[in-house]
């Protein structure tokens, strides 16, 4: 059995982050760890110093449990450098070339109302995006 993985992505507002990549992928607030009832009271759990607050951190996930689990975590540095790793959002559906591009233009422009940027569209192919925080990403058609 492969292992899974779960993706971390460094903040400044884990609430602004969150709410852009749930609006993105489709993704819930992952419930808290057994046996806490909230995050809150899992947050509580840990010896923490009175900077750190449960609002530094959000976790999400695939409701269809299929797609890596996300964490957003506040960090004190801001974002330096391009990312070494970025995740594509893929567009279902099929169709013409055409057809396609006119889909994945359409997830850009929305994800654009939702915070996001274009930084370079690849005509026919692919944007490439930045979250709210300047987190690279890419929209293209899912693989057929």
């Amino acid at each position: 059995m492969a292992p899974k993985i779960s993706l971390t992505l460094d903040c400044k507002d884990a609430k602004t982050l969150s709410d852009f990549w749930k609006s993105t992928l489709g993704y819930i607030d992952e419930p808290p760890p057994a046996p806490f009832r909230t995050r809150e009271e899992w947050h509580a759990s840990f010896d923490l110093s009175e900077d750190d607050s449960a609002d530094d951190g959000a976790w999400l996930c695939d409701p269809d449990g299929v797609g890596p689990r996300l964490s957003i975590i506040k960090v004190p540095e801001s974002k330096t450098a391009k990312n070494r790793l970025h995740m594509d959002v893929r567009v279902p559906g099929h169709g013409s070339p055409d057809e396609r591009w006119e889909r994945i233009r359409a997830e850009s422009e929305r994800l654009v109302k939702a915070g996001g940027t274009v930084l370079e569209e690849f005509d026919g192919h692919h944007f490439v995006m930045a979250d709210p925080e300047g987190n690279e990403f890419c929209v293209a058609a899912a693989s057929t």
